[in-house]
C-alpha cells in the first residue's frame, strides 16, 4: 500500500501565505510525477500544480505567478508553496504521485484542508 503523506494546511487571511508538504515512499518517488490538486465542496478535483521526476513544472493558469511546486529528492517530499492566496482557493488540497510506463499508477494522500477566511 503507497502512502502519500500530506501537511501544512489550516486557516490562513486573504493574501497570505501557505506551504503544503507531501511525503512519498523512497521506493516511488524518484521516478514518480509528482502534483497537487484542489477540491472544494461540489465542485471536481482540479489540478493546481505538477512538477515531474526530472523538475519539469506545470500550473492552472489561476495559480501561476503565486503558487511553486518544488521536490526534494533526498526528503521524498514535494512541496507546494502558495502566496497570495485568495477565499475562493479555499479546498482540500490533494497530493498525487503518477507512475507512468509500463508500471503506471495513480496514487493519493488524504487531502488536507486550507481555509482562505478573514
Amino acid at each position: 500500500q503507497v502512502q502519500l503523506v500530506e501537511s501544512g494546511g489550516g486557516l490562513v487571511q486573504p493574501g497570505g501565505s501557505l506551504r503544503l508538504s507531501c511525503v512519498a515512499p523512497r521506493s516511488i518517488f524518484s521516478i514518480a510525477h509528482m502534483g497537487w490538486y484542489r477540491q472544494a465542496p461540489g465542485n471536481k478535483r482540479d489540478l493546481v500544480a505538477t512538477i515531474t521526476s526530472r523538475g519539469t513544472t506545470n500550473y492552472a493558469d489561476s495559480v501561476k505567478g503565486r503558487f511553486t511546486i518544488s521536490r526534494d529528492n533526498a526528503k521524498n517530499t514535494v512541496y507546494l508553496q502558495m502566496n497570495s492566496l485568495k477565499p475562493e482557493e479555499t479546498a482540500v488540497y490533494y497530493c498525487n504521485a503518477a507512475l507512468i510506463g509500463s508500471s503506471a499508477a495513480n496514487y493519493w494522500g488524504q487531502g488536507t484542508q486550507v481555509t482562505v477566511s478573514s
